[in-house]
């Protein structure tokens, strides 16, 4: 299992005064020194962390592969279009909410979000959905285009007893060998942190996970690279 490491959350920090520091650009240098499979950064509508700027950059710096998280909106998909990321991961998003609350809609969806893919891979860029773990939300995945799924693990890292903690593993456990079995390259991310990546690191079919928040936390303590290695260590 490979780690890729969501930086947005150093730039939130800079937000939070309005500066220049620090400046994500660098934690993805040190994020990929230290061994990350690749770097995830998610361009939202209102700008909250990441922007135009570092994603940007982040073309032009990153050498493992640069994933954009959107919304499959059209002002973002021209700027991704222009740029040319590695890949692109399409999850829902509200102004409102404090981070992604869950998978993206692609029952019902999946006319707009085919053309969608289809414009994507006629620049050379892989998709990836953000999804539930779910088997009718894996075949509309696969009614779509796209090429990889991101299994969305919040609820799995937010159970609150080991009764509801194994119910939610044995639900992403069944959906990446659904997955899997359907075509689709397997990843997954939301809420993992050093507590309870262990368990999703048995499951085969998952490739590669992405964390940003919780490593970024952890780095406040141990440094940037430090705590990248030990991300990459606990997935490997």
């Amino acid at each position: 299992m490979r780690l890729a490491v969501n930086i947005d959350h150093v730039a939130t920090l800079r937000e939070a005064r309005g500066g220049i520091e620090p400046d994500p650009v660098h934690a993805a240098v040190l994020a990929e020194l230290a061994g990350a499979s690749g770097i995830v950064c998610h361009l939202r509508e209102d700008r909250r962390h990441v922007n135009d700027r570092d994603v940007r950059v982040l073309r032009d710096v990153v050498t493992t592969k640069l994933d954009l998280e959107m919304a499959a909106t059209p002002e973002i998909i021209g700027i991704a279009l222009d740029i040319v990321p590695d890949l692109v991961t399409l999850v829902p998003e509200r102004r409102e909410e404090l981070t992604t609350e869950g998978g993206l809609a692609v029952i019902g969806n999946e006319d707009y979000l085919s053309d969608v893919v289809k414009a994507f891979h006629d620049k050379g860029i892989l998709v990836s959905l953000f999804i539930e773990p779910d088997a009718q939300h894996i075949d509309a995945v696969v009614a779509c285009g796209a090429d990889i799924i991101e299994l969305h693990t919040g609820t799995y890292a937010n159970a609150r007893n080991a009764a509801a903690l194994t119910i939610q593993f044995e639900r992403i456990s069944a959906a990446a060998q659904y997955a899997e079995s359907a075509g689709l390259i397997v990843t997954a991310g939301h809420g993992l942190d050093l507590r309870n990546i262990g368990p999703i690191t048995t499951i085969s079919q998952i490739e590669e996970v992405s964390i940003g928040h919780a490593l970024v936390r952890h780095a406040l303590f141990v440094g940037f690279e430090q705590a990248v290695r030990e991300y990459v260590a606990a997935v490997s």
